[in-house]
């Protein structure tokens, strides 16, 4: 089996600029919207079990976010494991996971922040066309969950990627929280909203079809590719883990 590479050491906080608070106060935000989402009441709507990663896949329509995915799944690895995957190899998720051509960190703000460059992988069967987010990713702790939070932000000097549609996380958020009586194990959940930037077809698309390269989705479709994309992910992370080794 493959080995992980060493984790990455921290990183050295430094004077932070107005626009470094602007990432950590954006990352802070989404983290605290996700807690509300998440201990809140929702009537959340069962979406059916993905059988081949065993995860329980539910939506809700909820205000400024339009609707929101939640998949849950037990992970037989650790937490520690899991954020080190999933926030400090961040850029290392293209090896593992087909479904992203790159992941890049552009910029490090303190120890908890990131502010990333993610473009989908090119498919052709795929609907909905190649995307790329600019995100900042913010990570959290409470008790003894860790919290990988994800929203959309814009850098002016970074155009979107030829042929791509750049998109938006409105909200992404993995909890990861050791399994009672078993902290080998981990409880992994994960809310998700996108605005897949879908347009809207013009008088002159007579056949709406057509637009799809351009970029409109119809909503059945983005309501199957996003519980589905997470799926995905799960499955992709899971075989990954089971590939590798590590302390």
């Amino acid at each position: 089996a493959a080995t992980c590479p060493e984790p990455d050491g921290a990183i050295s906080p430094s004077r932070l600029s107005n626009m470094d608070i602007s990432y950590i106060t954006q990352g802070e935000m989404a983290l605290q919207g996700a807690l509300s989402i998440l201990q809140q009441h929702t009537s959340w709507q069962e979406a059916g079990t993905m059988l081949d990663t065993g995860a329980n896949v539910s939506s809700a329509a909820l205000p400024g976010l339009g609707k929101v995915f939640r998949a849950e799944v037990v992970l037989a690895v650790p937490v520690a494991r899991l954020h080190r995957e999933l926030f400090e190899r961040m850029e290392e998720m293209p090896q593992w996971n087909p479904a992203l051509s790159q992941v890049k960190v552009l910029q490090r703000v303190g120890t908890d922040t990131l502010v990333t460059h993610e473009v989908t992988a090119p498919n052709p069967g795929n609907l909905v066309g190649q995307r790329d987010f600019v995100s900042v990713r913010y990570r959290g702790r409470r008790e003894t969950a860790i919290y990988l939070v994800g929203t959309a932000t814009h850098i002016e000097p970074l155009p979107s990627q030829e042929g791509c549609i750049r998109a938006e996380s409105r909200l992404s958020c993995i909890v990861l929280q050791p399994l009672a009586g078993d902290p080998s194990r981990t409880r992994f959940t994960w809310l998700l909203s996108m605005d897949l930037k879908a347009s809207t077809p013009t008088l002159f698309d007579h056949i709406w079809v057509f637009s799809l390269p351009k970029g409109w989705i119809p909503a059945s479709v983005l309501n199957r590719v996003l519980p589905q994309s997470q799926a995905d992910f799960i499955k992709h992370l899971r075989r990954h883990l089971s590939a590798t080794t590590c302390p």
